[in-house]
């Protein structure tokens, strides 16, 4: 690891603290003017006023970066992603714009089934080419760390092939992978009609393959999918087995997803789209962080997820690109920036928040992530502005220029750093 100084900058702005922020405290950053931090082995070790911060320091020690006109920020943590897939499904997409609804494509077999197929027939060392270059387009947006989702196999063997393939990318690659497993995302057809008996085949079989190979359960928690009993009963035997929890809920029906999280206070709560007032406050109460993804209800055509109604009554908000083949293929996260300020009418403050430090507790990861604070990992972007208000003015633009992670630096646009 390399001993990083970055100096001069304009700006450098973080959240801070080691757990999740909620309600007005999602406003609440560390604003530096004419900053600079130090990383050493991997670690922060100072920040401050430039001069502060050099103060006594031989600079001939360390790789200087000078951020003269920059701003620096923790790099971002997107909680929700499905990036390791085969095949595409851009006919879908095209039928979608036309008035045909995501739910009629998959119950005519099409959707997830059809990314199934096309899982199952890629190998491993094509899984892990498209991966890569889906993870070198993240860590070009500033992300550091990201969530992956197994659930295109609906089997032991695929949904194994998709954990291993994101295990030996997470060895490779810069990014930071989380896993998490996700038998539970639709029913495969052998199983149609007998959806309580595929629960209980991943309950019975499908559970004890992923236990050491994923930290995370989820499971898509919607009508005519998993319903409420049959969720429930699959996460408490994944808890049971070991698996933190996450849950896809009440995205395109009000079924009670929401308060089932609470319920069970899952780590976190995913889309939310239809998520009831009494949902949310259970979640608040619960502290389960609900983790919005408006690249979706944008590429679905559906009204955004409540965020303001959310933070305003003291939910802590995470963003996530929910980067699929299906229903949004795109990992943009200066088009989320953009949605979430908006549309979602969420403050820059706020969003920058999401995708830091609570992108980092949807993971149960606060302690060594998500802000730029001594002891914490040296993941950090530069920005080519200088300030972080840039985010939300300079509408769905990539003002990521570089990206250093635990202490190296592995992006930098403007050498076109090639990090393979």
């Amino acid at each position: 690891m390399s001993n990083i100084i970055i100096k001069n900058a304009t700006q450098l702005a973080t959240p801070v603290g080691d757990s999740k922020r909620c309600g007005s405290e999602m406003s609440e950053l560390l604003v530096i003017e004419d900053a600079a931090l130090i990383i050493e082995d991997g670690k922060i070790v100072k920040v401050g006023k430039t001069s502060d911060v050099l103060n006594g320091v031989d600079e001939v020690n360390y790789e200087v970066i000078d951020a003269t006109g920059k701003t620096i920020m923790p790099g971002f943590v997107d909680s929700h992603t499905h990036f390791v897939f085969g095949g595409y499904r851009d006919d879908e997409f095209n039928k979608r714009l036309m008035g045909v609804s995501y739910m009629e494509i998959m119950n005519a077999g099409g959707g997830i089934k059809s990314t199934v197929k096309a899982t199952h027939e890629e190998s491993h060392d094509q899984l892990m080419n498209t991966g890569r270059q889906r993870l070198n387009s993240m860590l070009s947006f500033g992300v550091t760390t990201v969530e992956g989702k197994s659930g295109y196999g609906l089997d032991i063997e695929t949904e194994l092939k998709q954990l291993d393939v994101m295990e030996d990318l997470n060895k490779e690659h810069p990014i930071d992978i989380v896993k998490t497993y996700m038998a539970a995302h639709d029913i495969p057809e052998e199983y149609k009609g007998r959806t309580s008996e595929f629960v209980d085949f991943i309950i019975e079989k499908g559970l004890d393959t992923a236990v050491g190979k994923a930290v995370f359960c989820d499971i898509f928690t919607e009508k005519n999918v998993f319903e409420i009993e049959d969720s429930r009963r699959l996460l408490l035997a994944a808890k049971e087995k070991g698996f933190k929890l996450k849950m896809h809920a009440d995205e395109i029906v009000q079924l009670g997803g929401s308060e089932l999280a609470a319920e069970l206070k899952t780590v976190s709560a995913d889309h939310l789209l239809k998520a009831s007032d009494q949902g949310i406050k259970d979640m608040i109460e619960a502290g389960t962080v609900m983790t919005l993804l408006p690249s979706t209800a944008f590429s679905l055509k559906e009204p955004y997820a409540r965020a303001r109604f959310m933070i305003d009554n003291g939910a802590a908000v995470a963003l996530g690109s929910d980067f699929n083949p299906g229903s949004c293929h795109t990992n943009s996260i200066p088009l989320m920036i953009a949605l979430a300020t908006i549309y979602m009418k969420m403050s820059v403050e706020e969003t920058i928040t999401a995708l830091t430090l609570n992108g980092a507790a949807a993971l149960d990861m606060t302690s060594d992530r998500g802000s730029l604070e001594i002891g914490k990992i040296g993941d950090v972007i530069i920005l080519n502005a200088p300030s972080y208000k840039h985010l939300s003015y300079t509408i769905a633009v990539n003002l990521v220029e570089k990206v250093i992670k635990a202490g190296e630096l592995v992006y930098d646009k403007t050498l076109a750093f090639d990090i393979n």
